[in-house]
């Protein structure tokens, strides 16, 4: 387990980034440009934690760095120091002034955000979802990144990095977050939250291996539980009805957007870090991606099982019931299904009607062969 205030990252399985990271800032290169980037619930947030730490360590001994004991590492990690600025696509709508649109809010921002360092070596810029800006406001931060200074370092976390302008990925160290092997996140989560071995198996195989839906799933038994029901309903409803169907939608949804979650399952604090304040209409969005991201694993599972390897599903807590309705509805309508939801899921992040998504998938679910 790791003490408060020893030294190092304190993310958990992804040493090529961290070797990667701690190589570009060592090198002190003018212009430094990271781009964290992996699946929503992998943990970007975490580990951009441990570089904002790296970044403002006190400590005289390099080789220390972060240290996680100094006054600069832990206003780093409570993402409070005086050199670091934090925006993202939402932040920018919605702190936009009256009569303003998000691209001028967003050239404003990058203006402010350009100025000197007040106690550090260099300023730390921060853009969450930076995959999620308009071509506009990506073509505002290109020309910010084109102009390096040595006062700077410009932090973009992403969930799918080919959003990006390629202009802006070649001007960024690519470090990716992704799955931890299975041994080391069952054992960092009963290290850390003291979970006993069958329990840490299960989350970890439930989060597909990416750390920080795995520790969600620890912190949250709320959102474990919803899960659970959910998928649970999902399998009665291929029985059921087109108007039982679309019935459900409604109350699965403002579920859903009741549990004020990310769009899948994450830290408490949101994969690219602290939670900001949401719209109705966007807690609708990111619950309907909630539950697009149960469901698909859901589909996986009965894939999975239609294959005749229901033992390998993550969803194992349904027992036989995977095995039974995936071999009835068969692989091909399954693979259609899963086609369908991961486009809807794109859609959503689009701003697609959230209610109309799930109304469309409930339509598409296939029904088992009788």
């Amino acid at each position: 387990m790791i003490e408060a205030g020893a030294p190092g990252f304190l993310s958990v399985g992804q040493a090529t980034a961290e070797r990667m990271a701690r190589a570009a800032v060592s090198r002190d290169r003018l212009g430094l440009t990271l781009l964290v980037h992996g699946p929503s619930g992998s943990g970007k947030g975490r580990f951009v934690d441990d570089l904002l730490a790296l970044t403002f360590c006190e400590d005289p001994d390099p080789s220390r760095r972060p240290c996680n004991a100094c006054r600069g590492c832990r206003d780093a990690r409570a993402r409070t120091h005086p050199d670091l600025v934090i925006a993202s696509p939402e932040s920018w709508r919605d702190q936009r002034s009256a009569g303003e649109s998000i691209v001028e809010a967003a050239r404003h921002w990058l203006l402010d955000a350009a100025g000197a360092p007040i106690v550090a070596e260099r300023r730390v810029v921060v853009i969450k979802g930076a995959d999620r800006a308009s071509e506009q406001i990506q073509n505002a931060l290109l020309k910010t990144l084109e102009e390096p200074t040595d006062r700077h370092i410009f932090i973009l976390v992403a969930d799918e990095p080919a959003r990006l302008l390629p202009t802006i990925r070649s001007r960024s160290q690519a470090l990716r977050i992704g799955p931890v092997p299975r041994t080391e996140l069952v054992g960092h989560l009963m290290d850390q939250r003291g979970l006993p071995a069958d329990q840490a198996e299960t989350l970890t195989r439930i989060a597909n291996g990416l750390s920080g839906a795995a520790l969600t799933y620890a912190d949250r038994t709320d959102l474990l539980a919803w899960r659970r029901r959910l998928q649970a309903e999902l399998l009665s409803l291929v029985e059921r009805g087109r108007a039982d169907r679309f019935g459900a939608v409604r109350d699965l949804l403002d579920e859903a957007s009741r549990l004020g979650a990310p769009a899948q399952p994450l830290p408490p604090e949101g994969d690219d870090g602290p939670a900001e304040a949401r719209t109705p209409a966007a807690l609708q969005r990111a619950g309907a991606a909630l539950i697009v991201s149960a469901w698909l694993d859901l589909s996986r599972d009965l894939l999975v099982a239609a294959a005749g390897r229901a033992d390998l599903a993550p969803s194992d807590e349904l027992g036989g019931e995977i095995a039974a309705v995936g071999s009835r509805i068969g692989a091909k309508p399954l693979l259609a299904m899963i086609r369908l939801l991961e486009r809807i899921h794109d859609g959503l992040r689009e701003n697609a009607a959230p209610r109309l998504a799930l109304e469309v998938a409930m339509l598409a679910w296939p029904q088992p062969a009788r």
